[in-house]
């Protein structure tokens, strides 16, 4: 793990977060506290992808309840 001062990770932003695709840093402040910075794996799923709803409304149903909507908007 490396490890920098708050100065330094400050002026090697760009080096810490290459080192950090790759192992945990350590920022060290003046006053003592400790930060460790890490990569965050990517979610492999579509932020779309969402469960789907069991309902007994029909498509037809859908659409006349948008159709209303934009009816009651003019």
């Amino acid at each position: 793990m490396k490890a920098f001062t708050y100065s330094e990770a400050r002026q090697n932003l760009a080096k810490l977060l290459k080192l950090a695709q790759d192992e945990d840093v350590e920022i060290r402040r003046r006053d003592g506290s400790v930060f460790v910075v890490h990569l965050k794996e990517r979610e492999s799923r579509s932020p779309f992808d969402v469960p789907g709803i069991k309902t007994a409304a029909t498509t037809e149903d859908i659409l006349e309840a948008i159709r209303e909507t934009r009816e009651s908007r003019n």
